[in-house]
């Protein structure tokens, strides 16, 4: 079977998907495993060098004709989207249940097929009348799911600014489609890098895109989004959703020629993303908005590797732009699926404990060995470590960048600072999850309610298991996952096509299955010696303690305190402080708040600003017509003094 015949297999599964999301949950989730598995299996043929799909209707969608192209890039982006749409939606099963939210359940299976539905559709046109309206019913489906709990007001406020960010992305991008068919005289998209002229257009498709990305400093949207959401659809945004604004900087960067810089800007943008995005996670103290801002940081380290590509095909280097490029598209697909991982396993933890505060969590390892050990995978994969596949992609990517280092002129100067900044964006991710795990999982609970938690059914674990054997597969198998990346490296630069193939992963892929074997054995060679041996449980060091309590062991906010304190200058955090007073204090609190920086020092004074022009602009509207009358003379009189003195010039 045919890509394109798969394509319709999975659009009729998803259509049945959308029909029985309110009647059938079962029927439902069967309908959307379909179409997950067929759009995989379609995106599987296109990678391994099958033949692409192209197709154009006979009759008009909105005045246009319908075209739909399937390639490689599209093929990298939708076997994702296969992949953690399918795993979601199990999770959903058991997490967001008809029992338990009876008003919300039904309605959100909906709006899961028709997000979806037109994700799948975002990859597949290759007409701008119809991306924009994919793209709009795309903003629309997440908006709703974001907001299945309408109960709170953040939740309420997340959705609302999640709604406005993707409205204004929208309006950027309508800008660029239009300009785009006023100069080429049709909104057909497709590869025109010949056309100079057309260059300009890309800081609107970088804006645009960008803050779909949740690029620094346009991811206002994305920590209150993502953390207020409920844990599947928070994945999916995570894991797919915000990949939908680097498919498109990937592919109109690729279609149409860039200005002059391009790149540069690009690699800016991407290591002040994956530098402050890291350290604002590490002043969180809601699991699910720290694991928010690690998106960020990840969209950075995407967006080096593409900025530099950029810079590569600029300098008519095909070795290591290819290399950095790689590395980008396969972080899209790592970060998709341990990000995914992670914020399943933070919902579970929600789940149990009916909490995200860490300050409350502690010692679940105990209560929740599945969801602790796959969450511990996955905060291994984020950081960059072997054998997982976060070490790969940005290996390749730190590989890239010190082959760029041995380029003349400035392009070694430049990359200096970004390898040093990219380096230090994976210690600061060790540390990050480091405070998490040890936090969350380790330790004695610190409330009630950690205490009386319990691990979650099959339908929740089942998919985090699904998504750590996706990351695990990439660590081990490298050479494997590098040849459908190298496919979509060559259609964005077809003269990196044939540019010296896939670079030698089997060493490290060797190495990796070493690495794991080893330790599997330590592993077990430890265990079994406890087993014989006995072991005698015992408290931890207590500090000379007579009676420790759990409140003695490390949170949240001391953990980071440090690093923290590196980037106050960003973070701007607020202290509330109760300090003891008098010789028998009763009490006495201490607590870190770190802000939406952004939002809170830019964006909304602005926002005040803008309100009182508007303000003062209503004063103006009277009502009567003498008062309006007046204004046009006003107006006719001060044209009459510019033509008047123009002429006497």
């Amino acid at each position: 079977m045919s890509a394109g015949r798969l394509l319709l297999v999975a659009a009729l599964a998803m259509l049945a998907s959308m029909l029985a999301g309110r009647f059938s949950r079962r029927v439902w989730l069967a309908s959307t495993l379909a179409a997950a598995v067929a759009a995989l299996a379609a995106a599987a043929w296109v990678l391994a060098g099958g033949a692409e799909v192209e197709w154009r209707s006979a009759f008009p969608m909105g005045g246009e004709p319908l075209h739909v192209r399937f390639d490689a890039i599209s093929a990298l982006f939708m076997a994702l989207l296969s992949v953690v749409g399918g795993t979601c939606a199990v999770y959903s099963s058991g997490y967001w249940t008809d029992a338990a939210h009876p008003r919300s359940a039904r309605a959100g299976r909906v709006w899961w097929s028709g997000l979806l539905a037109s994700l799948g559709a975002v990859l597949l046109v290759s007409n701008g009348l119809h991306f924009l309206i994919a793209w709009e019913l795309f903003a629309v489906c997440s908006y709703f799911l974001i907001t299945l709990d309408r109960k709170g007001v953040e939740t309420r406020q997340a959705g609302w600014l999640f709604l406005a960010a993707s409205h204004a992305a929208t309006l950027c991008l309508f800008a660029f489609f239009a300009a785009m068919a006023s100069r080429t005289g049709s909104w057909e998209i497709g590869p025109m890098r010949e056309r100079s002229d057309l260059a300009p257009l890309f800081w609107l498709a970088l804006v645009g895109f960008g803050v779909k990305a949740g690029v620094f400093p346009l991811h206002i949207w994305l920590p209150s989004a993502h953390a207020g959401a409920p844990s599947h659809v928070s994945a999916i945004l995570s894991g797919v959703s915000i990949k939908a604004g680097v498919y498109g900087l990937v592919r109109f960067s690729g279609w149409l020629p860039a200005p002059a810089g391009a790149g540069w800007v690009v690699v800016s943008l991407g290591v002040a993303s994956a530098v402050l995005g890291v350290a604002f996670a590490l002043g969180q103290h809601d699991l699910k908005r720290l694991l928010a801002y690690h998106s960020v940081e990840n969209i950075g380290i995407i967006l080096i590797g593409l900025g530099f590509a950029l810079v590569a095909q600029a300098q008519g280097s095909a070795a290591w732009g290819l290399l950095a490029l790689a590395g980008a598209l396969l972080h899209v697909w790592n970060h998709g699926l341990f990000k995914s991982l992670l914020f399943l396993g933070a919902g579970s933890v929600a789940h149990a404990t009916g909490t995200r505060k860490m300050s409350s969590l502690g010692g679940l390892w105990r209560a929740m060995p599945w969801t602790a050990g796959l969450f511990t995978l996955g905060a291994a994969a984020i950081s960059g470590l072997p054998p997982l596949n976060g070490f790969i992609s940005e290996w390749l990517v730190f590989l890239g960048l010190f082959d760029a280092v041995n380029s003349p002129g400035s392009v070694a100067l430049a990359t200096i600072p970004a390898l040093v900044l990219l380096g230090m964006t994976g210690a600061l991710a060790l540390a990050c999850f480091t405070k998490v795990c040890g936090v969350v999982f380790l330790g004695e609970p610190r409330s009630p309610a950690a205490s009386r938690a319990r691990e979650c059914g099959p339908l929740m674990v089942g998919p985090m298991a699904v998504l750590a054997a996706a990351c695990l597969a990439i660590g081990l198998a490298p050479v494997f996952f590098y040849m459908a990346v190298a496919r979509a490296a060559g259609e964005w630069n077809p003269a990196w096509g044939a540019s010296g193939g896939p670079v030698s992963l089997s060493a490290l892929g060797l190495a990796n299955v070493l690495l794991l074997l080893f330790g599997s054995l330590a592993a077990f060679l430890l265990w079994r010696r406890a087993v014989r041996t006995g072991v005698r449980r015992a408290p931890t060091w207590d500090c000379g303690y007579a009676a420790p309590t759990a409140r003695m062991q490390y949170t949240a906010g001391s953990f980071a305190g440090i690093i923290n304190e590196w980037f106050a200058w960003a973070l701007r955090p607020r202290r509330d402080a109760r300090w003891p007073e008098g010789a028998f204090p009763a009490e006495a609190s201490l607590a870190d708040h770190t802000p939406e920086t952004v939002l809170e020092h830019l964006v909304e004074p602005a926002g005040r600003v803008v309100l009182r022009v508007a303000i003062l602009a209503r004063r103006l509207q009277h009502g009567r017509l003498q008062t309006y009358l007046l204004y046009i003379v006003i107006g006719l009189v001060a044209v009459a003094a510019l033509a008047l003195r123009a002429g006497g010039r």
